[in-house]
């Protein structure tokens, strides 16, 4: 069985060992989505193949439209070249579920998908052309939050975006001013509204994006590149809703891949791109899934509402997010991911058999955070935490690992824990030094820089863009070291970009540095650690 147009023309073959394929006529979805585009994805990844894909195929499924999602891809183009166009633009979905059961679903809403940038003509002509149609009614996004900064961890603008703020919308280079310069033409051609939607799993992740398209705008308008009325029309008729994303989509899995090979299903090689995707025909993912979004379409929208999607206001999404990525489900995947590392761990439902980290997440959800969750009425925190706790995070069969969660965790600290840390600072009723294991996970990421194990020996930290910088105030210290660890911590732990809040200033950085010098006593110093002050 090969995942091709032509070969799920053999339906019974597929039928028969358990798949499903889409049922709603392909070809002329594909005609129709080329004449009348309503949708347009950009960032071609598995989150997107395994979640936005599939909501869209249920609605072609269900007659509810006859249009499906063109896909660009502006930062990893061998995405496209070596799984979109190899396969027809299908993708095999499959759903691991809890009780070990499978769903395996052919998802074919994906009308075409091309390369993103100036220096491939058609594609980029395609794109312009895609943008001027007034039947465009949203472009969504899962670029990752990094995808969506124009400035690095000095405060200054990359140079490439300073180039791109030069050059103007005729030739840009990042993918954001690229995304400017689409609309720019749609401006241009009727000045027809638009929504731009971010499903990046990211704090504010609509105001993220329009800052960036927004500032971009500005620096082309004030540099007389583009007409004056662009940035006034920005902000009238372009939507950026802010939403809610949660589903969790790891890597390839070889036993994924082994079981669909048994069943006679050819594409299941890997391919890791130059850029260090890495992407299969296939995509794997849990079964639990959210999306919550501020229902601002000034051009319509996709009735995604029957597809289980919550539309709701913008107070409401970020109830949910502050939720979700400070309390009940972020928080404690970044710390599992941190201590996960250090203890050689390759597998995050692994960890929840640990009893310390199993108690160590329990303990940082249900009593460190949810005396400050947000509840955003819609959905309940403590059900969600629970299903977090209980269903999803000890899946033994969603192969998703430490390592992967770890990546741009500098990134993630402040959002993840430093909300939590200001909420009790601004509750007269809340005593911060009731906070424990929090400052305990800070210990754990500083000493995750060092790359050394709980057994002494080294790992690869994930990728992150402060790894280098951070790393380096670590770089001197050994295990076996005493402390005090003070000069070499505090220029880490004073950093308010990392935290939030300089821990010296609201009297935490202490604790991090006792805990920190008590994980560096030795090998087998973590679990000792873990031990003491996980109880």
């Amino acid at each position: 069985m090969k995942l091709t147009a032509q070969g799920l023309n053999e339906r019974n073959q597929w039928e028969e060992k358990g798949f499903s394929l889409p049922s709603f006529d392909h070809q002329a979805m594909i005609e129709e989505t080329m004449k009348n585009p309503a949708w347009i994805h950009f960032g071609a990844g598995n989150i997107f193949r395994g979640f936005p894909a599939a909501l869209q195929q249920t609605l072609l499924e269900q007659k509810k439209s006859n249009v499906g999602i063109i896909v660009g891809e502006g930062f990893d183009y061998q995405i496209i070249d070596k799984i979109y166009a190899k396969h027809d633009n299908l993708t095999l979905m499959v759903t691991l579920k809890s009780d070990g059961s499978i769903e395996k679903s052919v998802i074919g809403s994906v009308a075409a998908a091309y390369k993103c940038d100036p220096q491939f003509a058609q594609e980029w002509d395609f794109f312009k052309n895609a943008f001027k149609n007034p039947s465009l009614q949203m472009v969504t996004f899962t670029i990752t939050e990094k995808g969506y900064s124009l400035k690095g961890g000095n405060g200054e603008f990359y140079p490439a975006v300073v180039a791109d703020f030069a050059n103007g919308p005729k030739n840009p280079s990042m993918f954001l001013s690229k995304l400017t310069s689409l609309v720019y033409e749609r401006y241009l051609e009727n000045k027809q509204s638009l929504t731009l939607l971010s499903m990046d799993n990211c704090s504010h992740n609509g105001e993220k994006l329009q800052q960036a398209v927004l500032t971009i705008a500005q620096a082309w308008q004030d540099n007389n590149l583009v007409e004056k009325g662009f940035v006034d029309y920005l902000h009238a008729q372009v939507a950026f809703p802010w939403s809610m994303i949660d589903k969790i989509t790891p890597r390839p899995d070889a036993n994924v891949e082994k079981m669909l090979q048994a069943d006679g299903f050819e594409d299941t090689s890997l391919v890791i791109t130059d850029k260090n995707t890495y992407i299969a025909p296939f995509v794997n993912a849990e079964e639990c899934q959210y999306l919550v979004v501020e229902d601002t379409f000034p051009n319509g929208r996709p009735a995604l509402e029957l597809t289980g999607v919550y539309f709701t206001d913008r107070d409401t999404v970020n109830k949910v997010e502050k939720m979700k990525v400070c309390t009940c489900l972020n928080p404690l995947h970044t710390a599992l991911a941190i201590y996960g590392c250090l203890l050689g761990y390759t597998l995050i439902a692994d960890e929840m058999k640990d009893p310390l980290l199993n108690k160590l997440v329990n303990t940082i959800g249900y009593v460190e955070g949810m005396p400050v969750v947000v509840d955003p009425k819609i959905l309940d925190p403590k059900q969600f935490i629970g299903e977090v706790l209980e269903k999803r995070i000890p899946n033994p069969f969603m192969p998703d690992t430490p390592q992967r969660i770890a990546t741009d965790t500098s990134q993630k600290l402040g959002i993840r824990f430093g909300e939590t840390i200001k909420a009790y600072m601004a509750d007269e009723k809340l005593d911060l030094a009731n906070l424990k294991l929090i400052p305990l996970v800070f210990a754990g990421w500083v000493r995750y820089l060092m790359g050394i194990d709980d057994e002494g020996k080294a790992f690869t930290p994930s990728s992150d863009p402060r790894l280098d910088q951070e790393s380096f105030y670590v770089k001197d210290i050994k295990l076996g070291d005493k402390g005090p660890f003070a000069k070499q911590l505090k220029p880490i732990l004073s950093d308010a970009s990392i935290f939030a809040v300089d821990l010296y200033e609201i009297g935490m950085a202490p604790l991090v540095e006792a805990y920190f010098a008590e994980l560096v006593a030795g090998p087998g110093a973590i679990r000792k650690t873990l031990e003491k002050y996980v109880q």
